[in-house]
């Protein structure tokens, strides 16, 4: 299923959440959304599964205005979670299903695999409300799934869980992935969508700032980054000449270095005053694009990982 926005736009009370958003999302690939807290990605994906409709513009799927019969074909999971929690994990799951057009019988044979698959098999006759948040993520994210569809979008997919279940899910869609689906998924934390995705659209204040495939989005900014390890106090390596600017993480560093600059300049002049163990001219990570071109404080976006549990 090939997934396209036209120029969508939504304004609340005089606010432009979103703004002339255009992308084209490629049949059987990963593709995040990508933004800070507020930068607009819940209002887009509310608009692509018609929950609320564009002022303007249009999503099409395979080429067509998307209507009521798209939605059998596409697994949602929102950003607020609910499930009902006097329901037993066999009973929301066959419950969810149906909703989507997929019968009893084949529910009924896809339910104990995928619960098994996700640590829930001893749970499936009992009730929602007796697992914990995180097992109710994971069954959510089941009843997402379990009616197979062709293209699968997710919001904020990864908040709340621990590392051990986000690794679990990681695979899962990289499964869906070599099987053909089309995953949608928006995230604020870089790591993520580095790591799973083929493409990623960067939102910033309801607006498209960044397109296109990872690969080719960091060659854009150049081999023009430094990965070092140090031990010591690097806070004076952002004073340096040709440092363009630096993000920091304990005792390792990305810095971005200004056109031209001789990155070892900057190594003699850091030997000086720590001790460097690792030193590597690289392409940026998506973080630091992303706080480079969102011009972003990183505390800023760190306090938002922490607070999806990341």
């Amino acid at each position: 299923m090939h997934l396209e926005l036209e120029n969508i736009r939504k304004v609340y009370d005089q606010k432009v959440a979103v703004d002339r958003l255009s992308l084209s999302v490629p049949r059987g690939v990963i593709y995040g959304i990508i933004g800070p807290n507020g930068a607009g990605k819940t209002t887009t994906i509310r608009m692509i599964m018609n929950i609320i409709a564009p002022d303007s513009g249009r999503v099409m799927f395979d080429g067509k205005k998307a209507d009521i019969s798209f939605l059998e074909r596409v697994g949602y999971l929102p950003e607020e979670r609910g499930l009902y929690k006097k329901m037993t994990l066999r009973q929301v799951i066959t419950y969810m299903a149906e909703l989507k057009g997929c019968p009893r019988k084949t529910t009924a044979g896809r339910i104990s695999p995928w619960l098994e698959k996700m640590g829930l098999i001893e749970y499936i006759d009992q009730k929602v409300e007796e697992l914990s948040k995180g097992m109710q993520q994971k069954l959510q994210f089941i009843t997402t799934i379990i009616h197979e569809p062709d293209i699968i979008i997710l919001d904020e997919l990864f908040s709340g869980l621990d590392p051990i279940n986000v690794e679990l899910i990681k695979g899962i869609l990289m499964d869906l992935k070599r099987e053909g689906k089309t995953i949608l998924f928006s995230t604020h934390v870089m790591e993520q969508a580095e790591k799973l995705c083929d493409n990623i659209c960067m939102i910033l204040d309801g607006k498209k700032v960044l397109d296109g495939k990872i690969g080719d989005i960091k060659s854009r900014f150049g081999k023009n980054a430094l990965q070092v390890e140090i031990e010591g106090d690097g806070s004076f390596i952002k004073q340096l000449p040709g440092v363009a600017n630096l993000t920091e993480f304990n005792n390792y560093l990305e810095i971005n270095l200004v056109d031209k600059t001789d990155p070892q300049s900057i190594l003699r002049q850091m030997i000086e005053k720590v001790k460097v163990r690792r030193f590597e001219l690289a392409e940026p990570s998506l973080y630091e694009i992303f706080i480079s071109t969102a011009k972003l404080d990183p505390k800023e976006l760190e306090n938002q990982a922490g607070e999806a549990g990341v």
